[in-house]
């Protein structure tokens, strides 16, 4: 149907979101039960149409029940089928104005399929979790489900007391009633719909070193058998987000949570101000850390400055990749120049089918677009020296916060900071498919000890 082809619609996923107006705020008040996996919610909506006259417009909800649609506290004709709900107001939304949406769903939540496999809410043998990118919002939440329409979020979630509730943002209340607590998370920074996490389990929390006057709350929730490894693993986390304040800026939210969960995740998944990881991702012997590095960069890179469609996904991944070189850089481990000539090893040695600008659909995912990725930021690294490089950085993640960017965006910026025009190298690196040679060396980070090598996390 033309209407889903608007004018900004997502070329890799044309069916979802609806460029015709905006999302200011999500107000969502879920009840979650376990046991049976069931899920009743309500979602207020607070948006902006466009530069049009509004008659019908869509929003994106997988195969629940609806119990009530109203715009502007008036019921609407509407269709649900595919995972699309369409409303048409009773009345047409005129240009620039305000309305509100309120759905009533209720089901038993599921991921939704897509070529990487199930996404978005998953039941746990005992929980539950959203790993969403980049389409699996729909499956709990009726959203207009585009990265770059960025709203703020109040969640409440009502589940048995012996379960806690994990999502981004800033706890505002916990209450208990009976047998039941209801938890109502604050995230105020414009949030991607892929990118609202929510964690139900069994946890303990833990802070994870001390912030100090003016700095950031970092807790981690973790089953509490696993709490020697976690304290192991996440050790360093507070010095990676003291390194990477250094290099990128001010962290962007109030608050940064780890959520390990009982089971195997295959990767960890990165949320607004949470990050999710497996079991598999604990071994006491610091095992995944650069994943605890690239999840941290990415509330930079991916989450608060955030792409404009998914053509653009190398910017998340190639600057959280980036974040990692640096991390080990820093650190004592091997240096960025060492990592970058291992990844251009393992890319010469694939077929050069890649470009960064705009992969496919079908390679959005693929790990030479992530250490590709990582070699373009190195090489502009090379290219603009390390003053400018960092100077250039801090100022992205300055001047786009809360926003959406693209390609052609980072390079405007990225030229701005060069003495020399950078055409040739964002054509070579980025608009080609073939693999440019590995750029030249540059001067380390000095190691900035000392980084312990197991500090605690206290409950």
């Amino acid at each position: 149907m033309a209407v889903q082809q608007s004018v900004g619609a997502d070329p890799y996923f044309p069916d979802h979101g609806d460029s015709r107006y905006r999302v200011h705020r999500y107000e969502l008040a879920l009840d979650y039960r376990p046991g049976p996996n069931r899920l009743s919610g309500t979602a207020r909506i607070n948006a902006i149409a466009g530069r049009s006259p509004l008659a019908e417009f869509q929003l994106n909800l997988a195969d629940f029940r609806i119990g009530r649609v109203r715009v502007d506290g008036r019921q609407p004709h509407y269709t649900h089928r595919g995972g699309r709900l369409r409303v048409k107001p009773a009345k047409a939304v005129r240009p620039g104005a305000a309305f509100t949406v309120e759905v009533h769903w209720s089901g038993n939540p599921k991921p939704v399929n897509s070529p990487w496999g199930g996404l978005g809410w998953e039941e746990l043998e005992d929980g539950a979790l959203v790993a969403s990118q980049p389409v699996g919002a729909p499956s709990w939440y009726p959203c207009n489900d585009r990265p770059a329409d960025k709203a703020s979020y109040q969640i409440s979630v009502t589940t048995p007391s012996a379960y806690s509730v994990v999502a981004g943002g800033r706890l505002l209340t916990r209450t208990t009633k009976a047998s039941t607590t209801t938890w109502v998370y604050e995230q105020s920074a414009p949030t991607s719909s892929y990118l609202v996490g929510l964690s139900i389990g069994k946890y303990q929390t833990v802070l994870l070193g001390d912030p100090g006057p003016g700095g950031v709350p970092q807790h981690g929730h973790i089953p509490a058998h696993l709490l020697p490894q976690f304290s192991r693993d996440f050790a360093r986390q507070p010095q990676m987000m003291e390194l990477f304040q250094e290099l990128f800026g001010p962290y962007p939210f109030e608050e940064y949570a780890v959520v390990v969960t009982e089971e195997e995740l295959d990767v960890p998944v990165e949320a607004q101000g949470l990050s999710l990881f497996g079991a598999n991702h604990v071994d006491g012997a610091r095992g995944s850390e650069r994943l605890v590095a690239h999840e941290l960069a990415h509330q930079w890179f991916g989450n608060s400055v955030s792409i404009a469609d998914w053509r653009h996904i190398w910017l998340n991944e190639g600057l959280a990749k980036y974040a990692e070189w640096l991390w080990s850089e820093r650190s004592g481990g091997r240096t960025a120049q060492q990592l970058a000539a291992a990844a251009h090893r393992l890319i010469a040695a694939q077929p050069q089918v890649l470009k960064l600008a705009d992969p496919g659909r079908k390679l959005m995912f693929d790990d030479r677009l992530y250490e590709r990725g990582g070699l373009t930021v190195h090489a502009l690294r090379c290219a603009l020296g390390d003053d400018a490089f960092f100077r250039m950085l801090r100022g992205w993640a300055a001047l786009h916060r809360g926003g959406a960017v693209s390609t052609a965006t980072f390079a405007a910026h990225a030229a701005r900071f060069a003495s020399e025009p950078l055409d040739e190298l964002f054509d070579a690196w980025v608009y080609r498919t073939p693999l440019p040679p590995l750029p030249s060396q540059v001067t380390a980070l000095p190691v900035k000890p000392p980084y312990p090598p197991s500090a605690g996390a206290s409950a």
